[in-house]
């Protein structure tokens, strides 16, 4: 191994490269010989990469670098496509030129504000062709830790080479090592969110929040926007202010701030404000006198304070003085709406990231201050910066337009921006502004929202635009309302598994979303769907983004199906991978995945309680047909000091396909060593002749079991601590066959089409030694809708055993 990653910097010497990973090679050019060692925005990490293997051929006219991935091909002098080269190794053989562009699988966007549909997006650094590029234009931190310009000059190079071919996830996490890990999030970042600009009052917030509560929809983020400060009072006309930014309480409206946020906190809720910062300190602010002596800013013609977030000063004072008077009064965290471009005193210094990175440091100084029981691991809400971004969730996409065709777009604007390292984006669920009132568009929209790195309801200040659920209307279990609902108790329910994520994205360097390429990269099909995602590691996601056809009352998606059996998680019905197919759902399903030996954790609160606790009891969701582990990760957060010292617990999840045994513990330790009641759900497992459970070594006689629309049950009642749980299926169990007909009729019923054609169908689907090919083709000679087509096929040909 080279004792040093760097080749070239030599006195009167202008390029330099250094070999970050066996995979990334940094590459600079600098006419003056001068180059740059201080960290960047984006490489604040490079210093503490590993060196890796490498081997160096240089000459007085040439150097080549060899590692595993690359070889790098240059001439010594100035860069140039015919002088400067890499060759990316592996069957793709691919070269990268200087200076030639490249596509990439795509990266993320600044901002939605204003889209409708699709934008295009930033590069990542993942690419078919095996290599991607990101010029490092970021801003750079000096030994004080404040912030620096980059030297002027357009002929000066700072770039970074990715040539991972398609290891898609070492590129990303190649991207990791040399900005830095994407930070833990604290446990409640992970629950519901409720947000909407309004101008509500202390008595109607939390009247609002008494509400969710009463019809049990947690929720565990409390968002007010900008109207908790002053915005309509005559003195922000008399000071010529816009009334965006503001750093005072509105009396008005919340005329005793501290116990108006301890009201949130004592209702299980943490309190998040927004910011506009750039319009400066008005006098009519708390603190713009406190502000003005330490800014030596002159008051006697009472002009704003001027933002300025490049001055070291300011910067000290904005946090110190202007946002604590605030943070005192009990806030979690600052939610910043940064809007007004990337320019600042300092040239070529993008605000945003001065905000984004200084409010992540004083919030995590916030939290070592705070008592322990209220502690949690630091965090922003903020807009997009460019690469390197990640270090500071949670990300707030903007003001998207509300319509089907930003819905379409989410999905994979979400999913893609993990090729950027970027996985904690927060969407305004359900669309922000203007389009029209579609109910069955926000059901869809909260389905994707719980299926989302942060589920976070908003919506513009309009009296016709509302998210409270009970606004919607109900029908039997499938109305927009009991969607809506459904979904976010499934939100919270999902918390487990969603922190065992989060603790893999921090640790790991694997986003929650990722792309369905990234698993399957030499599938050309993977490329096809941009819209479907992995959900963490063993979940699949295919959301429903456009309109339900009328007449079956059905949405659909065609989504590809990877190789492997899957079965669906709301309705337990089994689809043979490897194929492309549509799937067709009611408003209160949509396709959600699991592969054969999946597990995921579900706390096993049905409704669910505000806040983000440990569960009190698990469900545990297993697909048989191939051994799985899943381990289960909990922070106890009553331990001492600070959150990111919290002790993590780990209890495994095991399950043995040839023998039939699935495995609970043994578990926990410290604060979170109490029984607690655990079940399994069998997805699409129908018969329970045969299971029986053991805890302790004794074997468990009083077991419930019972059969539910996706599977079986099996209830194991209270598992004392240290205890492990065994329930035994018997020998190589395996999935039920789908049943085309119960499937089929319920839709059919429903839908409206002629009743001779319903009449021609069930004479199809009645028989039942009809093989499903034959029943195909007899429905392809049938005069129907596609769409209903697509329906009978899905069932008929989901599994080939049916």
């Amino acid at each position: 191994m080279p004792s040093s990653p760097i080749v070239g910097g030599r006195k009167g010497e202008n390029f330099r490269f250094t070999v970050l990973t066996d995979g990334l090679v940094r590459y600079e050019w600098a006419p003056d010989g001068d180059f740059e060692d201080r960290p960047s925005a984006f490489a604040a990490n490079r210093d503490h990469c590993e060196i890796p293997d490498y081997r160096l051929v240089e000459s007085s006219s040439s150097v080549e670098i060899f590692t595993d991935r690359f070889h790098l091909t240059y001439d010594k002098a100035k860069f140039t496509p015919e002088g400067l080269f890499v060759r990316v190794y592996g069957h793709l053989g691919t070269t990268w030129r200087y200076g030639q562009g490249h596509e990439t699988l795509g990266g993320t966007y600044r901002t939605l504000d204003g889209v409708n549909g699709r934008v295009q997006l930033e590069p990542g650094v993942t690419s078919r062709k095996g290599f991607a590029n990101v010029d490092d234009t970021t801003m750079l931190f000096t030994d004080d830790g404040f912030i620096a310009p980059r030297k002027p000059g357009p002929d000066r190079v700072d770039s970074y080479l990715f040539c991972y071919g398609h290891d898609y996830r070492d590129a990303v996490k190649a991207l990791y090592r040399v900005s830095g890990p994407q930070p833990l999030l604290p446990r409640w970042a992970l629950g519901n969110w409720w947000s909407r600009y309004y101008e509500y009052t202390a008595d109607s917030y939390l009247e609002l929040m008494d509400t969710f509560k009463e019809k049990r929809i947690p929720l565990s983020v409390a968002v007010i926007d900008m109207d908790w400060h002053w915005v309509k009072d005559p003195r922000v006309a008399e000071a010529r202010a816009s009334g965006w930014s503001g750093y005072s309480w509105d009396t008005n409206l919340f005329p005793e701030p501290r116990k108006f946020v301890d009201e949130l906190h004592k209702r299980d809720l943490k309190a998040t404000l927004n910011e506009h910062p750039a319009d400066g300190v008005a006098k009519y602010e708390d603190m713009y006198q406190t502000m003005a002596k330490a800014l030596r800013h002159d008051t006697s013609h009472g002009d704003p304070i001027p933002f300025n977030i490049t001055d070291p000063e300011f910067l000290k004072a904005y946090f110190g003085i202007l946002l604590k008077h605030i943070d005192d009064d009990g806030l979690d965290f600052w939610w910043t709406d940064w809007q007004q471009g990337t320019h600042s005193s300092l040239p070529g210094i993008d605000p945003l990231w001065v905000l984004n990175h200084f409010h992540f440091l004083h919030n995590g100084r916030l939290q070592k201050s705070r008592p322990k029981t209220e502690r949690s691991h630091p965090m922003v809400f903020s807009r997009y910066a460019g690469p390197g971004s990640h270090r500071y969730p949670v990300g707030f996409s903007g003001d998207t337009i509300t319509s089907w065709e930003s819905l379409d777009f989410q999905p994979e604007f979400t999913a893609t921006a993990s090729n950027i390292g970027y996985g904690w984006w927060s969407n305004d669920i359900g669309g922000h502004m203007w389009g029209s009132r579609d109910d069955e568009l926000t059901s869809r929209w909260v389905q994707l929202g719980v299926l989302s790195p942060i589920m976070r309801l908003h919506s513009t200040k309009n009296r016709w635009v509302t998210k409270e659920p009970w606004k919607l209307p109900t029908g039997s279990g499938q109305g927009p309302q009991d969607v809506v609902v459904k979904f976010m108790r499934l939100r919270h329910r999902l918390l487990p598994y969603l922190h065992t994520m989060n603790r893999r994205a921090a640790e790991h360097g694997e986003p929650l979303i990722q792309p369905v390429y990234w698993e399957h990269p030499e599938r050309d099909e993977a490329y096809g769907v941009p819209n479907q995602y992995y959900f963490g590691s063993q979940m699949l996601v295919a959301p429903i983004t456009s309109p339900q056809n009328r007449g079956t009352k059905t949405g659909k998606v065609k989504a590809w199906l990877p190789p492997g059996t899957w079965v669906d998680f709301f309705t337990g019905v089994v689809y043979d991978g490897n194929r492309s197919m549509w799937l067709s759902r009611t408003l209160d399903k949509m396709p959600l995945l699991m592969r054969q030996g999946a597990i995921v954790a579900l706390d096993a609160a049905l409704e669910g309680t505000n806040g983000a606790a440990n569960p009190r009891g698990f469900e545990i969701v297993a697909v048989v047909g191939a051994d799985g582990r899943f381990d289960i990760l909990e922070e106890d957060e009553s331990a001492e000091g600070s959150a990111d010292k919290a002790p993590w617990v780990k209890t495994s999840i095991s399950f043995d396909q040839r023998r039939g045994i699935l495995s609970i513990g043994p578990n926990r330790s410290g604060a979170l060593a109490y029984s607690r009641t655990w079940s399994v759900r069998l997805l699409g497992v129908r018969n329970s002749d045969g299971i029986t459970a053991s805890i302790g070594g004794v074997s468990k006689a009083d077991i419930s079991m019972k059969s539910v629309e996706n599977g079986t049950v099996v209830d194991l009642g209270r598992i004392a601590p240290g205890d492990t749980a065994i329930v035994y299926l018997g020998p190589n169990r395996q999935l039920a066959v789908n049943d085309p007909e119960s499937l089929i009729y319920p839709i059919l019923y429903d839908a409206q089409v002629g009743i001779q054609l319903k009449e021609k169908i069930d004479a199809i689907i009645s028989p039942k030694d009809v093989p499903a090919s034959i029943r195909a083709t007899q429905v392809a000679a049938l005069d129907m809708d596609e769409d209903l087509r697509h329906i009978l096929n899905e069932f008929f040909l989901a599994d080939r055993r049916s």
